[in-house]
Order: structure tokens, then C-alpha cells, then sequence
């Protein structure tokens, strides 16, 4: 089951003590600003987690799937996630 933003919340609720606004206050606010960075083409770094990467996709051939049709999918931008060493290491010896 994936962790929600309402778990995430929940557990700084408990975890630190901060009452659950302030504890949704600070999710949103460290939401924000890594939206506004990846907006703006820079990578996210967060040491011992992982490095949110933005990359460039170019213009490519694809299909439509429900005719069947060929066209050319333009250019986007795209979000990658890359886990740090740590990271790994602690999901495979789970």
C-alpha cells in the first residue's frame, strides 16, 4: 500500500509533535518547493534519499492505440527519479 500525504502528515503529527496542521503546513511547504525547482529544469538533490532528475524527451514516433494511426509525439520534459546508494542498499537488504 503506498504512503499518502495524509500518512506522511500523520506520522510527523506523532513522530515530532507538531499539531496536524503545522504538520500538513510543513508537507505542503517542502511539496511546493520542489515542484517550483523541477519547474524551473533544476534537479533536486536530497542527500541519502535520492535525486529528482529533469530530462528532455525528444520528438518521437508513437501510434494512436485506438486507430492504429502512426504520428509524431512532440517533445515533452519528464520527471526521473534516481534512489541514492543508501537508499538501494537499505531497500535490498529488507
Amino acid at each position: 500500500m503506498p504512503l499518502t500525504k495524509a500518512q506522511l502528515v500523520e506520522s510527523i503529527h506523532n513522530q515530532i509533535g507538531f499539531t496536524k496542521n503545522k504538520s500538513s503546513e510543513i508537507v505542503e511547504t517542502c511539496l511546493e518547493i520542489i515542484k517550483s525547482t523541477l519547474e524551473s529544469g533544476e534537479n533536486v538533490l536530497l542527500s541519502g534519499f535520492g535525486k529528482f532528475c529533469v530530462k528532455e524527451k525528444k520528438e518521437r514516433r508513437g501510434r494512436n492505440p485506438a486507430t492504429g494511426n502512426a504520428m509524431m509525439l512532440a517533445p515533452r520534459k519528464i520527471v526521473m527519479f534516481k534512489c541514492s546508494g543508501r537508499l538501494r542498499d537499505m531497500i535490498n537488504s529488507a
